[in-house]
């Protein structure tokens, strides 16, 4: 999938722009708060309906304005075109059409134009709460897998049916009302869990691929993939937990307390690992994903690279830029705040890519 043409309005500090894009690389340089991070957070809007960084619709919004609209014009493989656009208007629902035909449901789009994003953000897939790691799981997931998706949409429902039902407790409860929310979360949770526990298990190799080449090292890195539904019945335990749950006022049992370990010789990688090697693994774990989903997609997804560069030796940037220069890659977006490494890059393309330069929210193409 190719993304030719980017129109934005009022997108955070992005007040208007209207690009025509590269087919394999596309490079933004600026400053520090310039909008580097926000055009590429754009691009990934129209990927996913939301913004990467942000997820209170609102304030994706610039400030003084009313709305912000994204259109996109895209490529696939096959010769034919798709226009997207979206648009987030102050206390009115959002817009998603594809075509000029307006989705039914959000969750419809997802996977249409399959996109992997690199950022330092991504530090928090190791650093941060398990919440962040399921997340990771279950967007690699569902950009392939729709019936993955619609299940954890159900099971979402359902959690937060039965913990108002929890949180009602002093109350009567409805015990068949109870009763039909848990079957449902041990339908849903159950194939949930199931896909997980074969993604890790076909990510992993891939994975240790990616860190390898760019660490070039065999450091011992591994998953832990700890779910309470390992050696549990979950309809049992969610009975068994019910006058608990009723007192905490939530479910305290199921797939939404699943946790991705990620380990260093063993050990956390949060508590052993250095800022290279913590960086290297999520630029890894990301790269990793790119390929799961070029495997099982039917188009190469989009590559955005948010300002990866910064923290990581020479080495490894040489790998990286020979990785995403080869032929397995598709459109590229790269950010940074010098040419440096990009120059690397551009040396490897020839004529396949644009600059841009990018002040207080203006985006200029510099003349190669």
């Amino acid at each position: 999938m190719i993304l030719q043409t980017l129109s934005i309005i009022n997108y955070k500090n992005l007040r208007q722009a209207e690009l025509q894009l590269a087919p394999k690389f596309n490079c933004f340089i600026g400053n520090n708060g310039m909008g580097k991070t926000n055009l590429l957070d754009a691009v990934y809007f129209l990927s996913f309906c939301k913004s990467y960084t942000n997820p209170i619709d609102s304030q994706i919004i610039c400030h003084d304005a009313d709305v912000c609209m994204l259109q996109g014009r895209y490529l696939t493989e096959e010769g034919d075109g798709e226009e997207i656009y979206g648009a987030i208007r102050r206390r009115q629902k959002k817009q998603f059409r594809r075509n000029k035909k307006e989705y039914e449901r959000l969750s419809d789009h997802i996977g249409l134009i399959p996109l992997v994003m690199i950022s330092p953000a991504d530090n928090e897939l190791i650093m941060g709460v398990s919440e962040e790691r399921r997340k990771f799981m279950d967007m690699a997931i569902s950009q392939f897998d729709r019936e993955y998706l619609r299940a954890l949409v159900r099971y979402n429902k359902a959690l937060q049916q039965r913990n108002v039902l929890l949180k009602n407790a002093e109350k009567t409860v409805d015990p068949d009302l109870l009763e039909l929310w848990e079957e449902q979360l041990v339908t849903d949770g159950s194939y949930i869990f199931q896909v997980r526990k074969a993604f890790i298990d076909a990510f992993t190799p891939i994975f240790h691929r990616f860190y390898d080449r760019i660490s070039n090292s065999h450091e011992n890195i591994s998953f832990a993939y700890d779910s309470q539904l390992n050696d549990e019945d979950f309809g049992v335990k969610l009975r068994l937990n019910r006058e608990r749950d009723m007192i905490l006022g939530h479910t305290t049992t199921g797939i939404h307390r699943d946790e991705l370990e990620m380990l260093l010789d063993g050990y956390p990688i949060k508590k052993v690992g250095s800022q290279g090697q913590n960086k290297t693994f999520f630029v890894s774990l990301k790269l990793a994903q790119f390929h799961f989903l070029l495997q099982r997609g039917q188009t190469t997804p989009i590559l955005l690279l948010d300002d990866i560069f910064d923290r990581l030796d020479a080495a490894r940037v040489e790998e990286i830029v020979k990785l995403v220069s080869g032929p397995e890659f598709g459109q590229i977006f790269i950010s940074d705040t010098n040419r440096e490494s990009l120059d690397r890059i551009l040396q490897r393309t020839g004529n396949n890519s644009h600059v841009y330069s990018v002040v207080e929210g203006e985006i200029n193409r510099i003349n190669e």
